[in-house]
């Protein structure tokens, strides 16, 4: 389910979501047919494991350092950072250090 916090209201980003020891967390902020965007707070370690989707996604760094892999190639973001995942294109993220981190997937 999607979250309320930012219809109609500015804020940041960084303080919607905070990193626990030992885990990921996510906070969808748009749920749509047609896309979701989704924040994620990895801690220094935590990873999603090779995998791909079928649609084109997103990735831009907020906060700390996030490795994204595609196609075996690394591509380390530090907070500002931005790139395109893809449809189709394995891929796996790996967090440097603790990081948040902005998903937006676009379905159509």
């Amino acid at each position: 389910m999607a979250t309320d916090e930012l219809h109609g209201k500015s804020a940041q980003l960084v303080d919607l979501i905070a990193v626990q020891p030992g885990a990921i967390v996510s906070k969808t902020l748009v749920e749509r047919p047609t896309g979701t965007i989704t924040l994620f707070a990895f801690d220094r370690g935590q990873k999603l494991s090779e995998h791909t989707a079928p649609f084109d996604a997103l990735v831009m760094a907020l906060q700390g350092s996030v490795d994204i892999i595609l196609g075996g190639v690394h591509h380390p973001l530090t907070a500002g950072d931005a790139i395109v995942m893809p449809a189709g294109v394995v891929h796996a993220v790996d967090a440097l250090e603790p990081c948040i981190w902005l998903l937006t997937m676009i379905r159509s």
